[in-house]
């Protein structure tokens, strides 16, 4: 799988090749420290003033690497993805070494750091369906409609705080079929370096 960076994460990430090798890795150190406590002006500023840059961007820099860090673990991207996935970015080998170490080195420290953390999106529990089949109306007397009816079960939140909710769908087999095809072949074209390449041209 290859990381889709947007425009404004490729700005962001720009401002690594102007800095030393050890520069990027505190970056990195400051931006797993982040992830644990939350973001500090005061960092964002000192680092600003040894650097004699602005602090905005110091702040989209470590922001950037963040992003690239915890994207990177939350699907576990292989050694090659990654590698692949910055390539768009236009460094040099030696820093996309040290993103990739980076990476490699606090993968499960920041994947735990995920799983920690609360999340507003609903997660899947269950999932219930129900086949019919329409045979006759009062226009038509010999006829085969079928449908599929499913009823989606979410829940939000954790532990005794967490919700349910809960979503009906209803589709015929063959749009089913067609959609369920659709997505795994988009999958599977993810995992492609072919797709890396239509990506670094939809710049």
């Amino acid at each position: 799988m290859l990381l889709v960076l947007s425009e404004d994460h490729k700005e962001h990430l720009a401002f690594l090749p102007k800095v030393d090798i050890a520069v990027v890795g505190e970056f990195g150190r400051i931006a797993l420290e982040f992830l644990k406590r939350g973001t500090s002006p005061k960092i964002y500023e000192g680092a600003a003033r040894k650097l004699c840059v602005p602090v905005e961007m110091v702040q989209h820099g470590v922001e950037g690497l963040m992003f690239l860090m915890t994207e990177s673990s939350k699907h576990m991207i292989s050694e090659v993805d990654f590698l692949d996935s910055v390539l768009v970015l236009g460094f040099g080998e030696e820093l996309n070494q040290i993103l990739l170490q980076l990476y490699l080195q606090h993968q499960s420290q920041i994947r735990s750091i995920l799983r920690q953390l609360p999340s507003n999106l609903p997660a899947y529990h269950n999932l219930e369906w129900r086949l019919d089949v329409q045979l006759a109306s009062r226009s038509v007397r010999q006829q085969v409609i079928p449908s599929l009816t499913m009823r989606l079960l979410l829940t939000s939140g954790c532990g005794s705080s967490s919700d349910h909710s809960r979503k009906v769908l209803q589709t015929d087999p063959s749009t089913l079929l067609h959609l369920i095809a659709t997505l795994e072949a988009a999958l599977a074209a993810m995992k492609t370096s072919h797709a890396h390449r239509i990506f670094r041209n939809i710049k």
